[in-house]
């Protein structure tokens, strides 16, 4: 059981240490897939669209670096800026969202990427947190399990 313990531990310890150390090229793999998913916005139908309208109304965000970055995609060229990024819905049409000028004043004007990364980054100390109270637990198991495996091959001793 210690030995399955250790193992766990070394293998999420060195998770902790990738993820660390390769954060900047899951910023960057985060900023491409976001780039490529709003690129192929309603394209198909997919789970892309999915993820790119609920990351936009949960963060009041639209675009990879802002509102701006819509007018390079398809979907802008057919019918502007989706609706569903607008700050308020009753006032949005889609006369204003072909123009990137009255958009700019119809809907969430911020990008994506940041707001993603820095919420991210705020609730890295939450899961520092926890994962060091896990890692607690299973070293105080791993220590436990060595003690009681002491503990029982030297009563087997005494016995006979």
């Amino acid at each position: 059981y210690a030995m399955l313990l250790s193992l766990i531990f070394l293998i999420v310890l060195a998770a902790a240490i990738v993820g660390f150390v390769f954060r900047h090229e899951i910023k960057t793999n985060f900023e491409s897939n976001l780039n490529l998913a709003l690129k192929d916005y309603n394209v198909t139908a997919d789970w892309h669209n999915e993820a790119i309208n609920t990351i936009q109304r949960m963060l009041h965000c639209c675009g990879v670096q802002n509102y701006s970055d819509w007018e390079k995609t398809e979907y802008f060229s057919q019918r502007g800026i989706p609706w569903s990024f607008c700050k308020n819905q009753n006032d949005c049409s889609k006369e204003d969202l072909k123009d990137p000028n009255k958009a700019k004043l119809k809907v969430f004007v911020d990008g994506c990427f940041f707001l993603v990364t820095s919420t991210m980054e705020s609730k890295m100390s939450v899961v520092a947190g926890i994962s060091f109270g896990i890692a607690c637990f299973q070293v105080i198991g791993i220590i436990l399990s060595c003690c009681l495996s002491q503990y029982i091959t030297n009563n087997q001793y005494e016995m006979v």
